[in-house]
């Protein structure tokens, strides 16, 4: 499977509508975040629109836009529970009808468009389509479990191969990079692409199953990890996300460039559940199941672990600390665990339980249990 190796892509220098002058030829990797002052650009006149806005990632980026000055529109079909800014536009609009969007936005000009919700190349298409003349900087939202799984070298750097033959998520992500840098190589599409990792809000549980999981916890019944709980795994605040992300925008240097943005903090799965269950007031029963195992039982599941979740994983953030170097995590994973549960505790009608998963869960253990440890 082809994949790519991102330092930075040899093009046309487009950057914001002005050619770079031979000055800007130098190495990205080297470059100063403080670098070229005559290009920054004033947070004040910047416009910066959002396709989604709404979700786990893209809402903690919401406040601190508003914070540096920028007028910020999103564009959705208004759908989401969660409350946007007082300060901030919000076009209603349904992405996948790029006809109606076309005549929704009309012709402004944007200097920056991010597309939080594109997941496949027809989706990248369409951006393409809709935005070749109306923005200085197309951000695209990709994954950091695109990277090479299993990887072969640690830490996992952007210029590190793109290739996941396990799940289909990540290969769909792959391929809309590989279609935005034909567009920026061939056609001066002025793109950066974002690599987050597993990014969370107080809405989200870490582990798939969701609070049938916390459920199990708290009744005393035996909760599964995949593996041997040991391999190691990235949890990042939205909060934090939005420190590395929100500095991107509108900054020319950024443009043909890759950029993963995760917290520090490497945990073990074990560490995570026991987090979990400290929050919630209890002590988490552990089996653990191998990845494969579970795979059979629930492929779906499988793939979300094969192709990530079951893999070690420790990033190196060296690359968006040079363009951001006030970028710092500073919410651990026992912080926001508390603030999980505490959200869940706010109004039970959020405490979901899955019959399905839960037996599901029973039916794993037995058979596991057969064998012995």
């Amino acid at each position: 499977m082809p994949f790519l190796e991102w330092t930075c892509l040899q093009s046309p220098e487009l950057l914001f509508g002005k050619r770079a002058s031979p000055s800007h030829h130098h190495n990205p990797e080297r470059t100063p975040a403080n670098e070229n002052k005559e290009h920054s650009v004033n947070l004040n006149d910047m416009k910066v629109l959002f396709i989604g806005g709404t979700g786990i990632i893209s809402s903690g980026c919401l406040q601190p836009c508003l914070d540096r000055g920028i007028e910020l529109t999103l564009l959705n079909r208004g759908q989401s529970w969660r409350t946007v800014p007082e300060g901030i536009n919000v076009v209603q609009a349904d992405i996948r009808q790029p006809e109606s969007v076309a005549k929704v936005l009309g012709s402004q000009h944007w200097d920056a468009v991010v597309d939080w919700v594109a997941f496949t190349v027809d989706h990248i298409q369409s951006d393409f389509d809709l935005f070749k003349d109306h923005t200085n900087q197309f951000v695209f939202i990709s994954s950091a479990s695109a990277y090479q799984k299993p990887p072969t070298y640690l830490p996992i750097t952007e210029s590190g191969p793109l290739i996941n033959p396990y799940w289909q998520y990540s290969r769909n992500k792959i391929a809309c990079e590989e279609l935005l840098t034909d567009f920026y190589r061939n056609q001066q599409f002025p793109i950066t692409i974002i690599r987050p990792s597993h990014t969370y809000d107080r809405s989200l549980l870490p582990f798939d199953h969701g609070w049938t999981v916390v459920d199990r916890m708290l009744k005393g019944k035996p909760v599964i990890v995949h593996g041997d709980g040991t391999s190691l795994w990235t949890l990042t605040h939205h909060k934090d996300f939005a420190k590395g992300f929100v500095p991107l925008l509108g900054d020319p240097k950024t443009i043909g460039h890759a950029f993963t943005i995760t917290s520090d903090e490497w945990l073990t799965w074990d560490q995570i559940y026991d987090m979990v269950a400290d929050a919630a007031g209890t002590k988490a029963i552990k089996v653990h199941v191998a990845s494969e195992t579970l795979a059979k039982f629930d492929p779906r599941w499988g793939d979300s672990l094969i192709g990530d979740k079951a893999n070690s994983v420790i990033f190196d953030n060296s690359k968006i600390k040079r363009f951001v170097p006030e970028f710092n995590c500073s919410i651990p994973f026992s912080q926001g665990a508390r603030e999980i549960i505490s959200w869940y505790d706010a109004n039970p009608q959020r405490k979901q339980i899955s019959l399905e998963s839960d037996a599901l869960a029973e039916k794993i253990i037995a058979a596991v249990s057969k064998i012995g440890p």
